[in-house]
């Protein structure tokens, strides 16, 4: 009798965040299945973590359907959605579409891929982990894009961890500006990198590990008691002064 080996999923896996994921879960002795849109990148990392993978957009019409097929029979019992983007506009330059696109990269497709591995999850009593942002909780001038579709996830995470129980968890984690590609044009400044760093009451920016950490302990049995919660990894950015 053939065994299929448990995977957990990772998309949005050659940001930050989700390469520390993916990475510190491999060493564990984990299973990951990475998907990607940067066919170079998801490739490298995917060769590097002897991991599969599926190369795709998550604006793309139905997504899903690739990593659904690409995983095949293939158990789940993961799922971090570690997409996510930054958008900064005063309001008065904000167009509908604007919105539009963050939502539909941050909260609908999201929905798309839950929907499509809800019944893999459910099998096996699966953890799933979402991304907001500390300016869901913590307002920030030029943020309103962002911050309603973050706080959307939120709204969502607290939705599905009351109707999926007690089969799937889900969770949230709300970091604050972490080292990565897509917030690369605020931190290569270095004075304002640095200033940044002191509003901050740790004093420094994120890493990609500090929310991956709390990933994956969320995405173990280790949190099997913890569910429809979100976790703040921002310096102590939200709640001290």
């Amino acid at each position: 009798m053939l065994f299929s080996i448990m995977k957990k999923v990772i998309l949005g896996a050659t940001g930050s965040i989700g390469s520390s994921l993916a990475k510190s879960l491999v060493n564990s002795g984990e299973e990951v299945h990475l998907v990607g849109r940067d066919e170079a990148s998801i490739s490298s990392l995917a060769s590097e973590l002897n991991s599969s993978f599926t190369i795709c957009d998550m604006l793309e019409e139905n997504f899903s359907d690739k990593i659904l097929s690409d995983l095949g029979e293939t158990p789940i019992n993961g799922l971090a959605y570690c997409v996510g983007s930054i958008d900064l506009k005063p309001f008065k330059l904000i167009k509908k579409s604007d919105f539009m696109q963050s939502f539909n990269l941050n909260l609908v497709s999201a929905v798309e891929i839950i929907k499509a591995l809800a019944d893999k999850l459910k099998q096996n009593k699966g953890s799933i982990v979402l991304f907001s942002t500390v300016a869901v909780k913590q307002g920030f001038p030029n943020h309103a894009i962002v911050s309603s579709a973050k706080g959307a996830v939120e709204g969502l995470t607290l939705a599905l961890a009351a109707e999926f129980a007690p089969n799937i968890r889900v969770n949230c984690i709300a970091p604050s500006i972490t080292k990565s590609k897509i917030s690369e044009f605020i931190l290569k400044n270095e004075k304002m990198a640095e200033s940044i760093a002191k509003m901050h009451p740790l004093k420094r920016v994120g890493e990609g590990s500090d929310s991956s950490s709390v990933a994956k302990f969320l995405l173990s049995e280790e949190s099997s008691w913890i569910t429809g919660q979100i976790f703040g990894v921002d310096g102590g950015r939200s709640t001290v002064a």
